[in-house]
């Protein structure tokens, strides 16, 4: 690789990497949506417990703990693009070990397939990274929001897909409540081909390239480190995650209790899945479908006033649900926000914790703090089922209001300045 790549072509290489990371992110959408809209509901048929219907959320986030830091080292060593790889291909027999347990009535062997999709979306959390391996630091977070954004067109069609993904699966003998996930096998097998052919030059490798044998001022960045801050976003970052993770978690449950209650008789299951769909997708069309304009308002405002400016979107969403939870169209305006709440903190905290780290130290802050983001994710979606069927919806806003007032009261933290250099970055 040429060490004397000039800024055009970098600036040229980051286009088709960013590219290539949102069509792979809409791949990605399509096949994660069905699980996050149906784990709950499969979950709580196979168990009978509506109590154990968080462990399909929790499981998925379980798995992308597992699989974060290994993935993040794994792609310091080998690059981006196998390692996205390799994160599709766990997906995939996780979504086949899913519809085995559906049709076989096993509930552990439905968590360990949805443990392995979630280890796959370590994969696609890693993507948002990727597209800052080769970002200009005044473009950093809108490059990161663009390829969190694509994960619109897949994370809508995804739970939009219950009602066909049924019909379809129905009529050649799936198993209930899986035949969504055909749709899910064939997104990840295009997001498998698509990384390993397309990714190229791989962007990690051709940074990290770049931080051994550039002597001048690097065009990615300065080499300082900023720990203190690095560890902020982390936290930042995970806490966001774990509020919305243990809502959602919780809201397709919440909804087929209200569908249950606002019926004489029994709904069928095609009104709840329908119910739950649409929820999702408005949930998750606020996830991602304003992430750029949070991507240039971090790089306008900076990133920790945008990191606020989730938490008190967030703590809006959380309100709307303690006060005007019982009905479908506060649940929805509920999510809206959640979506919105999370997608303005998860842009700028990624941003900041990528440039308060040297590009050597990246992969591996990066590793842990996706690790920590799904580790107290899943806590938070497990504990859930219990405080719903203990405190009932409104409960659960109150404790996830607590992960806001930590997040906001730690915030000056984000503003202190080290000066400790990266040998590599400036050798």
């Amino acid at each position: 690789m040429s060490a004397s790549l000039t800024l055009d072509e970098l600036a040229a290489i980051q286009r088709r990497t960013v590219r290539i990371l949102s069509l792979g992110q809409v791949l990605g959408g399509i096949a994660f949506g069905a699980t996050v809209s149906l784990g709950a509901l499969l979950a709580a048929d196979l168990s009978g417990s509506d109590a154990l219907s968080g462990l399909a959320t929790a499981s998925v986030t379980l798995g992308a703990a597992a699989f974060a830091i290994p993935l993040a080292r794994f792609a310091a060593r080998r690059g981006r693009r196998l390692s996205l790889t390799a994160g599709n291909l766990l997906a995939l027999i996780g979504v086949a070990t899913v519809i085995t347990a559906a049709a076989t009535r096993l509930f552990p062997l439905l968590l360990i397939g949805i443990i392995m999709i979630g280890m796959g979306n370590a994969g696609n959390l890693q993507s948002r990274f990727a597209a800052t391996d080769l970002a200009a630091p005044a473009h950093r977070a809108r490059d990161l929001s663009v390829v969190v954004w694509s994960t619109t067109v897949g994370g809508v069609t995804g739970p939009l897909l219950l009602t066909p993904g049924e019909a379809l699966g129905h009529a050649i003998g799936m198993p209930p409540l899986t035949g969504s996930y055909l749709f899910s096998l064939v997104a990840q097998i295009a997001a498998l081909i698509l990384y390993l052919v397309a990714l190229r030059p791989d962007p990690l490798l051709t940074a990290l390239h770049l931080a051994r044998t550039t002597t001048t001022a690097s065009p990615l960045g300065t080499g300082v480190d900023r720990p203190v801050v690095a560890r902020y976003a982390m936290f930042a970052v995970a806490g966001s995650h774990a509020v919305m993770a243990s809502v959602m978690a919780m809201t397709p449950i919440h909804l087929s209790h209200m569908a249950h209650g606002a019926h004489g008789s029994m709904p069928s299951s095609t009104d709840v899945t329908l119910l739950v769909g649409i929820t999702i997708a408005l949930h998750v069309a606020g996830m991602y479908g304003l992430s750029p304009l949070f991507g240039i308002l971090s790089d306008r405002w900076g990133r920790v006033r945008v990191v606020l400016l989730g938490q008190a979107v967030l703590a809006a969403s959380l309100l709307t649900a303690i006060f005007a939870g019982r009905t479908p169209a506060g649940v929805m305006i509920a999510l809206i926000l959640l979506g919105l709440g999370w997608s303005a903190a998860t842009v700028a905290g990624a941003a900041l914790l990528t440039e308060s780290s040297t590009v050597t130290m990246r992969p591996r802050r990066q590793g842990i703090s996706d690790s920590l983001m799904s580790l107290t994710a899943a806590a938070s979606a497990a504990a859930a089922g219990w405080v719903l069927t203990t405190f009932d919806y409104a409960g659960l806003g109150i404790v996830a209001l607590v992960f806001v007032i930590a997040i906001t009261a730690l915030s000056p933290l984000g503003r202190i300045r080290e000066t400790a250099v990266d040998p590599i970055a400036t050798s």
